[in-house]
């Protein structure tokens, strides 16, 4: 096996001993994020229903349309937080004010903390 196979099989071990004990409910729905090389993708799931009530992505075309500086020295981190601000305001739109963070096995550390502290600014409760 190559490195980032098992990378990826110790994140997914990870993944599954969180989703053990968190679970998003109609009160307290989960905030999970994916990171992929280029995009980060964030969304609010109601995990009783199985639904995504919010979602939000640097794939979007609204997205791609923000400002965006060359002297930035971390420019992943500052579009991460972007979209922690994006999904934290779609879900107050909807009546969601209080949220269960799922770092989905990833460091709480870079993008993950980003998203975090983007939500967080924006009004979010977790």
């Amino acid at each position: 096996m190559n490195q980032s196979c098992l990378k990826e099989k110790s994140r997914i071990n990870r993944k599954k001993r969180i989703r053990k004990k968190i679970s998003g409910t109609m009160e307290r729905p989960r905030l999970t994020v994916f990171k992929s090389a280029k995009h980060i993708y964030a969304q609010i799931i109601d995990d009783i229903s199985g639904q995504t009530q919010v979602a939000a992505s640097t794939m979007e075309k609204s997205f791609s349309n923000s400002v965006k500086t060359k002297d930035n020295q971390f420019p992943k981190q500052t579009d991460a937080e972007i979209i922690g601000k994006t999904v934290a305001e779609r879900a107050i739109e909807k009546g969601i004010k209080k949220i269960v963070f799922d770092r989905n096995g990833y460091i709480y550390h870079g993008r993950i903390k980003a998203v975090s502290d983007g939500a967080r600014k924006a009004g979010l409760e977790f």
